[in-house]
């Protein structure tokens, strides 16, 4: 098996994926902003299965931070991540600087409207122009066959979809399931913020979805605004939680629901002290 390699700008990047597919290679890209943990492992593992060139990207994005998120705060333990993903198999590591990216005069934006403008997009203004511009910057900066993302982050894989197919850009958007720990809680870079008490706390969003999955399934009622009330209602109960949202939508145009039908996303985002978490639950209920 050949040695990762490690890189930092566009040009050593583009020499190296190049090479690989001129020797037959399809690219598999895993774009992340570090702090790696099973999840992203997992994204590495389903690229790995398609019998690529694997290319990992750690940059945290400043354009998807707001004024008063936390980019400065942002964990950047680039060398247990790269020990990481050395370990997975991952071929190329891609670990620009903020400069490499955005150089001086850097003046354009990538905005996917629709999508974009509810459930995180309507909390966080700027986030996903933000997120579909360094996404596509880094597709151009790859140029894979295959990208890969989580479905924890179920409306930035729904959003950079959109991009994709409204660009005619030429790869496979694959989507794998959220990974968890054991009692529930969603991996997430932003989980070793939590305090001792707040790491206790926080499976409860997970249940509180569970539950109403289990009502939804049961049928308990026909119309999604009661279950949202009673989701409200579990989260609310949370210790020191604050709510940004808790959403039934559909799951293909995250627009909000009034029947249940079809497949459905029911999304949160739950504040646990400085914490903000983000989860989701896909339910299919037939017509």
């Amino acid at each position: 098996m050949a040695e990762m390699q490690t890189v930092e700008t566009v040009v050593a990047l583009r020499e190296l994926v190049t090479r690989a597919k001129r020797n037959g290679k399809k690219i598999a890209f895993v774009p992340t902003m570090g702090a790696l943990h099973k999840g992203h492992m997992s994204l590495v593992k389903a690229a790995k299965e398609k019998e690529t060139f694997v290319v990992l990207s750690v940059f945290v994005n400043p354009l998807q931070f707001g004024p008063n998120e936390d980019f400065h705060l942002y964990p950047r333990p680039i060398e247990a991540d790269l020990e990481l993903c050395k370990n997975a198999g991952v071929d190329l590591v891609f670990n620009p600087s903020v400069e490499e990216m955005y150089p001086n005069g850097f003046a354009s934006l990538v905005e996917v409207s629709g999508v974009s403008n509810t459930l995180c997009g309507l909390n966080r203004p700027g986030h996903f122009k933000g997120v579909t511009t360094v996404v596509l910057k880094l597709f151009n900066q790859v140029l894979p066959d295959f990208a890969f993302f989580g479905q924890k982050d179920a409306q930035q894989a729904l959003v950079i979809k959109k991009m994709v197919l409204d660009l005619n850009l030429p790869l496979e958007v694959i989507v794998c399931p959220t990974l968890r720990e054991e009692d529930g809680l969603a991996l997430s870079s932003r989980n070793r913020y939590l305090t001792t008490e707040e790491r206790l706390r926080a499976p409860e969003i997970y249940k509180a979805l569970c539950i109403l999955r289990d009502d939804m399934i049961n049928k308990k009622y026909q119309q999604t605004d009661k279950y949202r009330d009673e989701l409200l209602q579990r989260l609310a109960a949370i210790s020191d939680s604050s709510i940004d949202y808790a959403e039934v939508v559909n799951a293909n145009s995250l627009e909000t629901l009034y029947d249940i039908k079809g497949l459905i996303l029911c999304a949160v985002a739950v504040r646990l002290g400085r914490t903000r978490l983000i989860d989701n639950i896909l339910i299919s209920i037939p017509a």
